[in-house]
Protein backbone atom coordinates (compact mmCIF):
# COMPACT_ATOMS: atom_id res chain seq x y z
CA UNK A 1 0.00 0.00 0.00
CA UNK A 2 2.95 2.38 1.15
CA UNK A 3 4.64 1.82 -2.80
CA UNK A 4 1.65 2.18 -4.42
CA UNK A 5 0.42 5.47 -2.53
CA UNK A 6 4.22 7.15 -3.30
CA UNK A 7 3.57 5.86 -7.30
CA UNK A 8 -0.13 7.27 -7.02
CA UNK A 9 1.14 10.83 -5.20
CA UNK A 10 4.34 11.26 -7.39
CA UNK A 11 2.44 12.22 -10.24
CA UNK A 12 1.15 15.47 -8.11
CA UNK A 13 5.26 15.88 -6.60
CA UNK A 14 6.40 16.14 -10.21
CA UNK A 15 3.65 19.03 -10.98
CA UNK A 16 4.54 20.89 -7.76
CA UNK A 17 8.15 20.54 -8.95
CA UNK A 18 6.93 22.38 -11.83
CA UNK A 19 4.76 25.31 -10.03
CA UNK A 20 8.09 25.93 -8.14
CA UNK A 21 10.22 26.26 -11.21
CA UNK A 22 6.95 28.92 -12.61
CA UNK A 23 7.24 30.83 -9.07
CA UNK A 24 11.31 31.29 -9.38
CA UNK A 25 11.30 32.10 -12.71
CA UNK A 26 12.79 28.93 -13.96
CA UNK A 27 9.95 28.39 -16.22
CA UNK A 28 7.09 30.24 -17.73
CA UNK A 29 4.29 27.47 -17.39
CA UNK A 30 3.86 23.96 -16.42
CA UNK A 31 4.43 21.14 -18.71
CA UNK A 32 1.45 20.15 -21.44
CA UNK A 33 2.40 16.60 -20.81
CA UNK A 34 1.30 15.11 -17.67
CA UNK A 35 -0.79 11.69 -16.17
CA UNK A 36 -4.53 11.74 -17.14
CA UNK A 37 -4.99 11.96 -13.44
CA UNK A 38 -3.40 16.04 -12.97
CA UNK A 39 -3.66 16.82 -17.19
CA UNK A 40 -6.87 18.64 -16.17
CA UNK A 41 -5.05 20.41 -13.03
CA UNK A 42 -2.12 21.52 -15.16
CA UNK A 43 -4.25 22.83 -18.31
CA UNK A 44 -6.41 25.19 -15.38
CA UNK A 45 -2.99 25.98 -13.75
CA UNK A 46 -1.40 27.15 -17.49
CA UNK A 47 -4.09 29.39 -18.27
CA UNK A 48 -4.33 31.42 -14.92
CA UNK A 49 -0.60 31.49 -15.15
CA UNK A 50 -1.50 33.14 -18.85
CA UNK A 51 -4.09 35.09 -17.58
CA UNK A 52 -1.83 36.70 -14.82
CA UNK A 53 0.49 37.45 -17.36
CA UNK A 54 -2.06 39.24 -19.71
CA UNK A 55 -2.85 41.55 -16.57
CA UNK A 56 0.85 42.04 -15.60
CA UNK A 57 1.47 43.22 -19.02
CA UNK A 58 -1.28 45.61 -19.24
CA UNK A 59 -0.33 47.34 -16.01
CA UNK A 60 2.68 47.47 -16.94
CA UNK A 61 2.06 49.38 -20.18
CA UNK A 62 -0.50 51.37 -18.39
CA UNK A 63 2.64 52.55 -15.72
CA UNK A 64 4.65 53.00 -18.78
CA UNK A 65 2.19 55.02 -20.47
CA UNK A 66 1.87 57.08 -17.31
CA UNK A 67 5.70 57.69 -16.33
CA UNK A 68 5.48 58.50 -20.83
CA UNK A 69 3.09 61.35 -20.30
CA UNK A 70 4.43 62.82 -16.92
CA UNK A 71 8.02 63.13 -17.73
CA UNK A 72 7.44 65.85 -20.15
CA UNK A 73 5.44 68.42 -18.13
CA UNK A 74 8.31 67.54 -15.29
CA UNK A 75 11.21 68.04 -17.67
CA UNK A 76 9.54 71.36 -18.53
CA UNK A 77 9.71 72.59 -15.44
CA UNK A 78 13.12 71.39 -14.83
CA UNK A 79 13.75 74.06 -17.70
CA UNK A 80 11.98 76.62 -16.47
CA UNK A 81 13.29 76.15 -12.94
CA UNK A 82 16.98 76.79 -14.25
CA UNK A 83 15.96 80.46 -16.15
CA UNK A 84 14.47 81.36 -12.65
CA UNK A 85 16.55 83.90 -11.05
CA UNK A 86 19.28 82.92 -8.38
CA UNK A 87 17.42 82.41 -4.86
CA UNK A 88 13.66 82.06 -6.32
CA UNK A 89 12.56 78.09 -5.39
CA UNK A 90 8.62 78.00 -6.00
CA UNK A 91 9.37 76.16 -9.36
CA UNK A 92 12.12 73.85 -7.43
CA UNK A 93 9.62 72.87 -4.84
CA UNK A 94 7.06 72.18 -7.81
CA UNK A 95 9.16 69.82 -9.37
CA UNK A 96 10.35 67.84 -6.59
CA UNK A 97 6.36 67.55 -5.01
CA UNK A 98 5.49 66.10 -8.47
CA UNK A 99 8.84 63.86 -8.97
CA UNK A 100 7.32 62.65 -5.13
CA UNK A 101 4.26 62.23 -6.27
CA UNK A 102 5.04 60.60 -8.99
CA UNK A 103 7.51 57.56 -7.70
CA UNK A 104 4.79 57.04 -5.44
CA UNK A 105 2.35 56.23 -7.49
CA UNK A 106 4.67 54.75 -10.12
CA UNK A 107 5.80 52.33 -6.63
CA UNK A 108 2.58 51.09 -6.30
CA UNK A 109 1.82 50.41 -9.59
CA UNK A 110 5.37 48.35 -10.17
CA UNK A 111 4.28 46.97 -6.66
CA UNK A 112 0.96 45.49 -7.48
CA UNK A 113 2.40 44.39 -11.10
CA UNK A 114 5.25 42.79 -9.19
CA UNK A 115 2.92 40.79 -6.88
CA UNK A 116 2.46 38.33 -8.95
CA UNK A 117 2.61 34.58 -8.89
CA UNK A 118 5.39 35.14 -12.36
CA UNK A 119 8.73 36.16 -11.35
CA UNK A 120 10.87 38.19 -13.42
CA UNK A 121 14.62 37.07 -14.59
CA UNK A 122 16.85 39.21 -16.39
CA UNK A 123 20.66 38.18 -16.85
CA UNK A 124 22.80 40.87 -15.86
CA UNK A 125 25.89 40.76 -17.64
CA UNK A 126 24.40 41.10 -21.01
CA UNK A 127 22.36 43.80 -20.27
CA UNK A 128 26.08 45.42 -18.74
CA UNK A 129 27.76 45.02 -22.21
CA UNK A 130 24.58 46.65 -24.29
CA UNK A 131 24.71 49.27 -22.06
CA UNK A 132 28.72 50.08 -22.25
CA UNK A 133 28.69 49.31 -25.92
CA UNK A 134 26.22 52.56 -26.42
CA UNK A 135 27.81 54.46 -23.99
CA UNK A 136 31.06 54.27 -25.39
CA UNK A 137 30.06 55.72 -28.70
CA UNK A 138 28.39 58.56 -26.56
CA UNK A 139 31.80 59.29 -25.14
CA UNK A 140 33.97 58.44 -28.01
CA UNK A 141 35.71 61.39 -27.50
CA UNK A 142 37.44 59.52 -24.49
CA UNK A 143 39.57 56.40 -24.55
CA UNK A 144 37.33 54.36 -22.21
CA UNK A 145 38.65 51.54 -21.12
CA UNK A 146 35.65 49.02 -19.98
CA UNK A 147 35.64 45.77 -18.26
CA UNK A 148 33.13 43.80 -17.17
CA UNK A 149 33.67 41.12 -14.58
CA UNK A 150 29.85 39.85 -13.91
CA UNK A 151 29.67 36.03 -14.79
CA UNK A 152 27.25 35.57 -18.44
CA UNK A 153 25.06 32.94 -16.07
CA UNK A 154 24.37 35.54 -13.55
CA UNK A 155 20.81 36.71 -12.87
CA UNK A 156 18.87 39.25 -10.71
CA UNK A 157 15.01 38.94 -10.13
CA UNK A 158 14.15 42.04 -11.63
CA UNK A 159 12.16 43.34 -15.08
CA UNK A 160 14.70 43.83 -17.70
CA UNK A 161 13.43 47.38 -18.25
CA UNK A 162 14.36 48.15 -14.61
CA UNK A 163 17.49 46.87 -14.89
CA UNK A 164 18.44 48.70 -17.52
CA UNK A 165 17.52 52.40 -15.97
CA UNK A 166 19.40 50.91 -12.78
CA UNK A 167 22.26 50.23 -14.63
CA UNK A 168 22.03 52.73 -17.31
CA UNK A 169 22.11 56.16 -15.18
CA UNK A 170 24.91 54.68 -12.81
CA UNK A 171 27.03 53.66 -15.92
CA UNK A 172 26.27 56.91 -17.50
CA UNK A 173 27.78 59.29 -14.32
CA UNK A 174 31.00 56.63 -14.44
CA UNK A 175 31.26 56.95 -18.40
CA UNK A 176 30.74 61.03 -17.96
CA UNK A 177 33.27 61.48 -15.28
CA UNK A 178 35.74 58.84 -15.68
CA UNK A 179 39.26 59.84 -16.81
CA UNK A 180 39.72 56.52 -18.64
CA UNK A 181 38.77 53.51 -16.97
CA UNK A 182 35.13 51.63 -15.93
CA UNK A 183 35.03 48.72 -14.28
CA UNK A 184 31.88 46.69 -13.43
CA UNK A 185 32.09 43.44 -11.34
CA UNK A 186 29.62 41.37 -8.86
CA UNK A 187 29.62 39.80 -5.39
CA UNK A 188 26.99 37.21 -3.94
CA UNK A 189 25.43 38.07 0.19
CA UNK A 190 23.14 35.53 0.70
CA UNK A 191 20.37 36.04 -1.71
CA UNK A 192 21.25 38.95 -2.88
CA UNK A 193 23.75 40.19 -5.95
CA UNK A 194 25.60 43.24 -5.28
CA UNK A 195 26.84 44.94 -8.79
CA UNK A 196 29.39 47.22 -8.57
CA UNK A 197 30.43 50.21 -10.95
CA UNK A 198 33.49 51.50 -10.17
CA UNK A 199 35.78 54.46 -12.22
CA UNK A 200 38.88 56.47 -12.05
CA UNK A 201 37.27 60.03 -12.10
CA UNK A 202 37.58 62.50 -9.43
CA UNK A 203 35.28 60.93 -7.23
CA UNK A 204 32.79 62.64 -4.48
CA UNK A 205 33.20 63.89 -1.09
CA UNK A 206 31.18 62.48 2.01
CA UNK A 207 28.50 65.40 1.82
CA UNK A 208 28.59 64.93 -2.33
CA UNK A 209 27.01 61.45 -2.20
CA UNK A 210 24.55 62.05 0.32
CA UNK A 211 23.34 65.07 -1.94
CA UNK A 212 23.45 63.38 -5.29
CA UNK A 213 20.76 60.77 -4.05
CA UNK A 214 18.54 63.82 -3.72
CA UNK A 215 16.01 63.92 -6.63
CA UNK A 216 16.75 67.58 -7.92
CA UNK A 217 20.21 67.81 -6.76
CA UNK A 218 22.80 68.56 -9.42
CA UNK A 219 26.56 68.65 -8.17
CA UNK A 220 27.78 70.35 -11.42
CA UNK A 221 25.54 72.78 -13.15
CA UNK A 222 27.16 72.77 -16.41
CA UNK A 223 26.60 69.34 -17.27
CA UNK A 224 23.09 68.29 -18.73
CA UNK A 225 20.35 66.57 -17.53
CA UNK A 226 17.91 67.39 -13.98
CA UNK A 227 19.29 65.15 -11.43
CA UNK A 228 17.22 62.62 -10.97
CA UNK A 229 19.21 59.43 -12.43
CA UNK A 230 20.90 58.27 -8.98
CA UNK A 231 17.42 59.32 -6.77
CA UNK A 232 15.72 56.98 -9.92
CA UNK A 233 17.79 54.08 -9.29
CA UNK A 234 17.43 54.23 -5.67
CA UNK A 235 13.87 53.99 -5.53
CA UNK A 236 14.03 51.07 -8.31
CA UNK A 237 16.37 49.41 -6.06
CA UNK A 238 14.47 49.64 -2.77
CA UNK A 239 11.01 48.86 -4.93
CA UNK A 240 12.57 45.31 -4.88
CA UNK A 241 14.09 45.02 -1.21
CA UNK A 242 17.69 46.17 -2.26
CA UNK A 243 19.42 49.33 -2.07
CA UNK A 244 21.89 51.81 -3.84
CA UNK A 245 25.29 52.86 -2.15
CA UNK A 246 28.42 55.08 -2.99
CA UNK A 247 31.34 55.07 -1.81
CA UNK A 248 35.07 55.91 -3.22
CA UNK A 249 36.44 53.21 -5.79
CA UNK A 250 39.74 51.51 -5.13
CA UNK A 251 40.45 53.63 -8.82
CA UNK A 252 40.50 56.45 -7.37
CA UNK A 253 36.77 57.77 -8.45
CA UNK A 254 33.30 56.71 -7.19
CA UNK A 255 32.39 53.49 -6.63
CA UNK A 256 28.22 52.59 -6.87
CA UNK A 257 27.22 49.12 -6.00
CA UNK A 258 23.30 48.41 -6.82
CA UNK A 259 21.85 45.71 -4.35
CA UNK A 260 19.33 43.34 -5.71
CA UNK A 261 17.40 40.14 -5.58
CA UNK A 262 19.59 37.28 -7.10
CA UNK A 263 17.84 34.93 -9.25
CA UNK A 264 20.17 32.59 -8.72
CA UNK A 265 22.64 31.03 -11.83
CA UNK A 266 21.15 30.46 -15.49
Amino acid sequence: MLIQVRLGLRPLEQLRGAVADVRSGLRERVPDAQPSEVQPLATELNALLVQNATNLERARRHVSNLAHGLKTPLATLAIALQKQPSGSTDLHDLVVLMDRRIRHHLGRARSAALGGPVRSRTAVASRVTDLALVLGKVNADKQIAFVNHIPSELSVACEQQDIDEMLGNVLENAFSWCRSEVVVGSSENGRDVVIVIDDDGPGLSPEQMSQAMQAGRRLDESAPGFGFGLSITRELAELYGGSLTLDRSSLGGLRAAIRLPSAGLA
